[in-house]
């Protein structure tokens, strides 16, 4: 995936808990238990680029680098940014 410096990115994030969230999304309970495997959708800023990584910043600072090929990162289009206003920077 190509990205910038500035752009924001979603990077889906794959869970298990027994009370999923109100953002969860694709939930499906476990086999034999009480738990749920969903999906939260996590919205990013890209910082730095290299190579075959890219350095991305939470809204609280945080800092991590992700693989660029991974298939659970996406660049935000303008509908995410429209209906997730609230939780870009």
């Amino acid at each position: 995936m190509r990205v910038k410096v500035g752009e924001f990115v979603i990077f889906q994030k794959l869970k298990a808990s027994t009370h999923p969230s109100v953002r969860a999304k694709n939930i499906h309970p476990a086999r034999h238990g009480d738990t749920y495997y969903y999906s939260i959708d996590k919205l990013w800023k890209v910082v730095q680029v290299s190579n075959d990584k890219i350095e991305i910043e939470t809204r609280r600072g945080k800092r991590q680098w992700l693989d660029k090929d991974t298939p659970l990162l996406r660049k935000a289009g303008l509908m995410d940014r429209v209906f997730s206003r609230d939780r870009f920077f």
